[in-house]
């Protein structure tokens, strides 16, 4: 079995166990609750058969635990009525769906998406509000809770991106902001509660004795306080009214898509394309022969710096100006030494920035595969300019107002991850297959530079092999996606299709596509 077989394979096993949630014991028992469980509600949500990209599924995997899969709440991209949406939903089956600090991100992310590409947002909130002692990392801070809110406020008021909030079990204290701030809320009757405070807290605050249905059920929203929209039957009523409601909202006009054409080769054959060692070369054209419409990619100076690759391609009918590494030694020029495929160097990195300017102005968004071990060290490089290319690089990516998608292949290391559009630089999407391999350097040149000349001692061997795994347990991309540093781990075969509905999503906002989001500019 190839390494790329049998990591996916790994993924797939991880993947599965996550996707149970809270386990069979608590599935039933939302059940008995006459509640469906958050996946069986993204699932009656968005259209049959239609795209789901999940992002963020591995996220505190390998934290508390393994009390808090997901992170207690289910997030990502679907279709509504064909059209693009991001849905939230709290696993109630999760310590009752409450709030890890991790689950903040999540949202945040989600809402994100949302705001960056203008498309509808759906909360499906079931949740017993804060996880109290992980409050610390919930409640305060530049990026806690609050900043749920304050997006939802700069959705409404400025970016006009709709927000549609079902409240499908409790929904409390400041958790009640999220539906409030949202542009309607449905709720179900005799399952769903919303209010700043739950009957013990009244009866401790005020004395004052009442039940959940009266104090903030969904009679009293709908026909008392007049704070909901909306009152179904059951969640499947609730669910179904949501989807006729975001198929009314108007969309913006886009061109469809040219026919695209087949890949030139399966993209199962990517599992044979990649060597068994990180660190050997392959042909990389061949992986992009999987990947574009017809395997045709219409190289830009493809005699400059061809450890660079740059060209124009097309993915279903969506144009795209990709940018890749090309691993293995590269002949170099007359009188010249071989290049190191994966390393940037001085003209590689001049080329690529004159390219992403180009596509910046054609209008064209940029797909970044990375597999980069970082920029060129040395007297020659240094002498040659390196640092300025490389800022050059870095800012035109960086400026770039064109949507960003990135594809991580096996390495993503030092600076030319960021040159290759790494997370800090607000990609819009950032996957990686489960070779991905993340980090500043790799092992080996981590173990070289801490210890020396004293590698070989004996009485290093034991840092020496701690560092070695420690290096390799976070270099693995499951680590990435635990901590939210990939939207998702991709099996190979899948990529084609889930790149297809990515760039279908980035074209919904023809506006900026820069940072979490972009202000419309005053009139």
């Amino acid at each position: 079995m190839t390494r790329l077989k049998s990591l996916t394979a790994q993924y797939r096993e991880l993947q599965q166990r996550l996707e149970q949630g809270g386990g069979p014991d608590k599935v039933r028992r939302q059940h008995e609750q006459g509640k469906l469980t958050a996946r069986e509600r993204v699932a009656a949500l968005l259209d049959q058969g239609a795209e789901w990209f999940e992002v963020g599924l591995l996220v505190a995997c390998d934290q508390y635990d393994g009390q808090a899969p997901a992170a207690g709440v289910v997030t990502g991209l679907g279709r509504i009525s064909g059209r693009p949406v991001v849905v939230v939903a709290n696993d109630a089956t999760v310590k009752a769906g409450s709030w890890w600090p991790e689950t903040i991100r999540k949202i945040l992310r989600a809402q994100e998406i949302a705001m960056r590409q203008r498309i509808p947002i759906v909360y499906l909130v079931d949740s017993a509000g804060v996880n109290l002692p992980y409050q610390s990392g919930v409640f305060p801070g530049q990026y806690g809770a609050a900043r749920i809110f304050y997006y939802n406020s700069i959705m409404r008021h400025y970016l006009r991106v709709p927000q549609i909030a079902a409240v499908m079990g409790p929904c409390i204290a400041g958790g009640a902001y999220l539906p409030a701030l949202s542009d309607v809320i449905f709720m179900v009757d005799g399952t769903s509660f919303m209010g700043l405070g739950g009957p013990n807290l009244v009866k401790g605050a005020t004395g004052q004795v009442v039940d959940a249905e009266s104090l903030g059920g969904a009679r009293t929203h709908t026909s008392v306080s007049a704070v909901a929209h909306y009152r179904t039957r059951d969640d499947k009523d609730c669910l179904e009214r949501i989807r006729e409601y975001v198929s009314r909202l108007p969309r913006p006009g886009r061109p469809p898509p040219a026919a695209g054409g087949k890949p030139k080769r399966s993209p199962r054959d990517l599992y044979d394309l990649l060597p068994s060692d990180h660190r050997m070369s392959y042909d990389v054209r061949a992986v992009l022969e999987c990947l574009l419409d017809g395997g045709t990619l219409d190289e830009f100076q493809a005699e400059v710096a061809p450890e660079m690759i740059c060209g124009h391609g097309a993915i279903a009918g969506r144009p795209v100006a990709l940018i890749a590494n090309s691993r293995g030694v590269i002949k170099g020029k007359p009188g010249e030494p071989p290049k190191i495929g994966g390393i940037i160097y001085t003209e590689s990195a001049e080329k690529v920035a004159y390219f992403i300017a180009n596509a910046d102005r054609e209008r064209i968004p940029l797909l970044f595969v990375q597999d980069v071990s970082g920029f060129m060290v040395g007297t020659d490089a240094e002498h040659s300019g390196i640092i300025r290319a490389g800022a050059r690089f870095v800012e035109a990516m960086a400026t770039a107002t064109v949507p960003k998608l990135v594809l991580t292949m096996n390495h993503a290391s030092g600076a030319g991850y960021y040159a290759m559009a790494g997370q800090g630089f607000d990609p819009d999407f950032i996957v990686s297959w489960p070779t991905g391999r993340m980090g500043v350097m790799e092992g080996e040149s981590a173990v070289q530079a801490v210890f020396g000349n004293g590698v070989a001692k004996a009485e290093n061997a034991p840092a020496v092999e701690a560092m070695r795994a420690d290096y390799e347990r976070q270099l693995d991309a499951r680590f990435a996606g635990a901590r939210g540093f990939v939207d998702a781990i991709l099996p190979p075969e899948d990529t084609r299709d889930v790149l297809a509905f990515l760039l279908e999503t980035t074209t919904e906002f023809s506006g900026p596509h820069l940072g979490a989001f972009a202000l419309p500019s005053a009139s």
